[in-house]
Formats: C-alpha cells, sequence, structure tokens
C-alpha cells in the first residue's frame, strides 16, 4: 500500500494531509484523519491536526517506510510504501 503524506514548507508544525477521498477509511480513522473539502476545490482529501514528524512517526509505527521525499513548489511530499 501506498501513501503520500504532505505539508505546506511554512506550516511545518501542521495541518499535514495523509490521503484523498479513496483512501482506506480504516488508516485514516487510525491516524485520526477527516475528510475536508478546501473552497474552490473540487475534491476532498484528509488531514490531521499533527505536525509531519508526529504523522510520519505513527505511520511507521503501523510498518510504513519512507520510500522518497521532494519539495514541490511550497509544498513537501513524502511517499511511504507497507508491504501486504
Amino acid at each position: 500500500m501506498y501513501l503520500l503524506v504532505s505539508t505546506e514548507v511554512t506550516v511545518t508544525t501542521g495541518p499535514t494531509i495523509v490521503g484523498d477521498e479513496a483512501s482506506d477509511p480504516e488508516l485514516m480513522q487510525t491516524l485520526g484523519a477527516r475528510l475536508v473539502q478546501a473552497k474552490c476545490q473540487t475534491y476532498k482529501h484528509y488531514t490531521v491536526s499533527a505536525p509531519p514528524r508526529a504523522v510520519l512517526n505513527k505511520l511507521e509505527g503501523l510498518g510504513f517506510e519512507i520510500q522518497g521525499m521532494s519539495g514541490l513548489g511550497q509544498s513537501i511530499v513524502w511517499t511511504m510504501h507497507k508491504r501486504s
């Protein structure tokens, strides 16, 4: 299972985006994520109020590993993977 985790570069204290509306609902509940839709957006995504560090630590405890990390404009994105 792959998961993208992201946040804005200027917001290292959260919120952290942890999935889209097609993400595993059980995992999203475990992370304490809520489904939101920002103004002027046509899609929904899951966010948690925790900073990325806390989210990455929690995902590591659930068996996920970081596969890659990149900066995209004003965002930082981590690609996480968990073997089935």
